[in-house]
């Protein structure tokens, strides 16, 4: 039963340094960079899309005579 009993102590010992401890955690474990969720090609990549359908729709219109269907 000692060999409970020193289990059982360490593991409390544990669990009180752990109480101190609390609220000098750091908020996030990740380092904070200049890193962007989305890559600077796929990002030039959705810009090229939405500006080049953009310019397709005003050029069908503007030869199309303008006119909405």
């Amino acid at each position: 039963m000692t060999t409970s009993r020193r289990l059982a102590d360490r593991k409390v010992e544990r669990f009180e340094k752990n109480i101190t401890k609390r609220g000098a955690v750091p908020e996030t474990t990740a380092k904070k960079g200049s890193q962007y969720p989305v890559g600077p090609i796929l990002l030039g990549f959705f810009v090229f899309v939405v500006i080049g359908s953009s310019l397709f729709q005003i050029i069908r219109t503007a030869t199309s005579g303008g006119g909405m269907a």
